[in-house]
């Protein structure tokens, strides 16, 4: 039952589309991921979203952990309406060496769809407030593969300090969820006037502890999951009464079925459940017209990083990236673009930083050993470990962390792979082999009779 509150404003906002409205959020959502495409090629026979190159529409819901690659950062399941993020980011004029924030970024999807668009000279730093949902975005990021990124754990008012220094921050806000009703029904229980008030005062809170870090020129995208005007135009208007910007509108094709507002020259772009193939979603591009041009970073400030041991030089040839740095932390060897150092080494100055770039290896006394999220980065160099291919029960068994045997006669570290995406290490014994999936991100469920994963069909027929 829709909240009696809701539905009145909804009649003031929507009435000629009242009764489509109020039905759609009956209907059975629909189901969409996005690819990593440097893991996996886009299905040929797939339904595309059409506002987001690599996100498709499944016909109904797989089991997700039944998947190999899945686990392996091949695709991420994400809202389809919340992929027009995509859109937002190629109006922006400058295409390189960018710092973006995405400033609420667990559990992760906004931030591995930015990592897709990003250039290798670009640095993501990827923040969440909220502790205990940094270790969900971490893995994500990780299983994407990416050696540009920082996480880190930190509140908004945090960032202030950074003046001037990101390109583009993506404000996901926290908000009353109205665009969640028909996917997460606590969300229609948890819905009050009062909470939407509270979600728009916090939202402007968020805006102004924010905003100092933009410098002067950069983009801010603002989303919420809502149809409140409080939180989605009127935010939008006060922070344009308060600041010097630009609304920058996006193009939009007829088809996709997304409507434009634009209230004294500011644009926003709203997704209404009975007009597109998704979920309820607010969307508006900012530029900054003031404030600092660039944040002057220290030379006074002493790097925390720690050089990698002379004697482990060879893993430079383990990555195809030709700007990657290499530091030791605790006993792993981390892979990170060395002309973001300086950033980094800023970041860590004023910022609570969780994990940055890539880890590589473990080394213990002269010896390395390859990491499970090397195994997975885009930046792998193939020609240094041997891969065998596993069917799709052994592949699963490797994730469940159980012992597997390899049809090789190869000794030592070697890549196993499922339908050419890469799971992970084994050390192969001969007759028997090491199992390195992280213990940590194993899969705990027993295996029923298997299905053959969506693609299968999706990849061969149109």
């Amino acid at each position: 039952m829709l909240p009696i509150d809701f539905l009145d404003r909804i009649k003031i906002q929507f009435p000629t589309d009242f009764d489509r409205f109020v039905q759609s959020i009956d209907q059975v959502p629909a189901i969409s991921l996005r690819i990593n495409p440097r893991k996996f090629g886009l299905p040929i026979a797939a339904e595309q979203v059409s506002w987001c190159e690599t996100g498709i529409f499944l016909n109904e819901r797989p089991s997700y952990t039944l998947d190999p690659i899945f686990h392996s950062g091949s695709y991420y399941v994400q809202e389809a309406s919340s992929m027009f993020v995509e859109q937002a980011f190629r109006q922006m004029e400058h295409d390189s060496n960018r710092i973006v924030l995405d400033l609420s970024a667990a559990p992760g999807g906004k931030s591995t769809h930015l990592l897709s668009l990003l250039n290798s000279s670009d640095l993501l730093v990827a923040n969440e407030v909220i502790r205990s949902r940094v270790s969900v975005l971490n893995e994500n990021i990780r299983k994407w593969g990416h050696q540009n990124v920082v996480v880190c754990n930190n509140d908004p008012a945090d960032f202030s300090h950074l003046e001037g220094l990101f390109d583009v921050i993506l404000v996901d806000a926290p908000c009353s969820g109205e665009g969640l009703f028909r996917r997460d029904a606590s969300a229609i229980q948890q819905w009050s006037v009062d909470n939407t008030n509270l979600c728009a005062t916090r939202q402007r809170r968020i805006l102004a502890d924010i905003w100092p870090s933009l410098k002067n020129g950069g983009y801010l995208i603002y989303s919420t999951c809502t149809f409140n005007p409080a939180e989605n135009e009127e935010n939008l208007k006060w922070l344009a009464e308060n600041n010097e910007v630009e609304s920058v509108s996006i193009p939009l094709q007829e088809n996709w079925g997304v409507q434009e507002m634009e209230i004294d020259g500011l644009f926003g772009y709203r997704f209404l459940p009975h007009k597109i193939k998704g979920e309820g979603f607010f969307l508006t591009l900012i530029r900054k017209k003031n404030g600092s041009n660039s944040y002057s970073i220290s030379k006074k400030i002493k790097s925390r990083l720690e050089k990698m041991p002379k004697q482990f030089a060879e893993i430079r040839n383990w990555l195809t990236t030709e700007n990657s740095d290499f530091f030791a932390k605790s006993e792993f060897l981390i892979a990170f673009p060395e002309d973001k150092i300086p950033v980094l080494n800023a970041l860590s100055e004023q910022l609570r930083v969780i994990s940055f770039g890539l880890p590589v290896a473990q080394f213990k006394k002269n010896d390395l050993l390859p990491e499970h999220t090397f195994a997975l980065s885009v930046d792998r160099n193939p020609a240094i470990f041997e891969s065998v291919e596993l069917n799709l029960r052994d592949a699963l068994l490797f994730q469940k962390k159980e012992e597997i045997r390899i049809d090789s006669s190869t000794k030592g570290w070697m890549l196993v792979n499922f339908q050419g995406v890469p799971l992970g290490f084994v050390k192969n014994l001969g007759n028997r082999a090491n199992n390195y999936f992280p213990k940590e991100w194993r899969i705990r469920m027993a295996l029923p009779e298997l299905p053959d994963p969506w693609y299968f069909t999706a990849r061969h027929t149109k």
